[in-house]
C-alpha cells in the first residue's frame, strides 16, 4: 500500500507536470550569412537562391526566414518556387527601413506593406520581421523621433494584420545603447495586441546588455530568438559554446512555454575565419540547437 508521504509527493509531481506550460519552440534558419560568404567570392546571393535553399535543406531545415533579398519584384517566384519543391516553409521575411521620420516611415511602410503581399502571393506566410533603421553613425534618437517611430511601428502592424500577417520588432546594437532605451521604448509603447519581439540575442550582448535581462523583459511578447555566437568578441563560423551562455536561455523558454522560433543566424566578422564549409557550419549549428534548447533532431 503507498505510504501517505509517498501519495503527497506522486500528486504534487503530477500537479508541477499539469501545470508546466507546453514548451513546443520551432528551429528555423536565417540566410544572412550566405550574403556575406557569396560577397567574398565576389558574387551575388540574390543570384544563387536555389543553391543557398537547397544547402539550408541538405543542413537539415524545415522551416526559414528569408530577408527581402529572396523576394524582389524579380525573383520572388524563383524563390517561392525553389521552397515549394524543396519542401521548405518560410512563414517569416526580414525587412526593415527608416521609422523615425514621418517621410521616411511613410515610405517603409508602403514598402513593407507591398513585400508582404507580394510574398502572401506566391508563398504562405504569417509573420514579418522588422528592423527600424539607426540613425546615421548610430546617432541616438530622440524621443520625439522615438515617438514617432513608435506610431509608425504601430501603423505598420495595423497594415500588416490586414494581410494577416504579425509584425515582430527585430534589434542590432544601436536600439541596446542608453540603458537599451530606444528597445525599452518600442516595448513599452507600441501596442502588445499587435507586435510581437524577435530578440536577437548576440546583438543584446554586443551592445553591452545582459541577454537574460531584456529575455525576461520581453517573455510575454517574445515570437522569435535570433541566434548567434562569438569567443572573445568575435562571431564564430558555427553556433555554439561562446560569449552568450544559451542553457540559460533555454531553461528560461522551457519555464515560460516558449512557443516562437529559434533561428539560426549565423554571420561573419571580418576577423572570422571559416574553416568548413557553409552547410557544415548550418548543420553543427543546428545540433548545437537541438542539444542545448532541448529540441527532437
Amino acid at each position: 500500500m503507498m505510504q501517505r508521504r509517498e501519495f503527497l509527493t506522486t500528486l504534487a509531481a503530477a500537479s508541477t507536470a499539469m501545470a508546466a506550460p507546453s514548451y513546443e519552440p520551432i528551429l528555423a534558419a536565417q540566410a544572412y550569412v550566405f550574403s556575406q560568404a557569396y560577397a567574398r567570392l565576389n558574387q551575388r546571393m540574390e543570384d544563387r537562391i536555389s543553391e543557398v535553399l537547397e544547402i539550408l535543406s541538405t543542413s537539415g531545415y524545415k522551416t526559414l526566414e528569408l530577408t527581402s533579398q529572396f523576394f524582389t519584384t524579380d525573383n520572388t517566384s524563383n524563390t517561392a518556387q525553389a521552397l515549394m519543391l524543396g519542401r521548405l516553409k518560410c512563414p517569416v521575411v526580414y525587412n526593415g527601413g527608416i521609422m523615425h521620420t514621418a517621410d521616411g516611415a511613410k515610405q517603409t511602410i508602403q514598402q513593407t506593406v507591398e513585400l508582404a503581399k507580394r510574398v502572401k502571393a506566391a508563398h504562405p506566410i504569417t509573420g514579418l520581421n522588422f528592423n527600424a533603421n539607426p540613425k546615421p553613425n548610430a546617432e541616438a534618437k530622440t524621443d520625439a523621433e522615438l515617438g514617432v517611430q513608435a506610431e509608425n511601428l504601430n501603423k505598420l502592424a495595423k497594415e500588416l494584420k490586414k494581410l494577416n500577417v504579425r509584425l515582430m520588432i527585430h534589434q542590432h546594437a544601436p536600439e541596446m545603447a542608453n540603458n537599451a532605451k530606444e528597445w525599452r521604448h518600442i516595448l513599452a509603447n507600441t501596442d502588445a495586441k499587435l507586435v510581437d519581439i524577435c530578440l536577437d540575442v548576440h546583438w543584446v550582448l554586443r551592445g553591452g546588455q545582459d541577454p537574460m535581462t531584456l529575455l525576461k523583459e520581453c517573455s510575454s511578447r517574445l515570437a522569435s530568438l535570433h541566434l548567434r555566437n562569438s569567443k572573445n568578441g568575435v562571431w564564430t563560423e558555427d553556433l555554439g559554446d561562446g560569449d552568450v551562455d544559451y542553457r540559460p536561455v533555454a531553461e528560461h523558454l522551457k519555464s515560460i512555454g516558449y512557443k516562437g522560433y529559434l533561428v539560426v543566424e549565423l554571420a561573419w566578422d571580418k576577423a572570422t575565419e571559416p574553416t568548413r564549409s557553409l552547410d557544415e557550419n548550418m548543420k553543427r549549428s543546428r545540433e548545437y540547437v537541438e542539444k542545448v534548447f532541448g529540441l527532437k533532431a
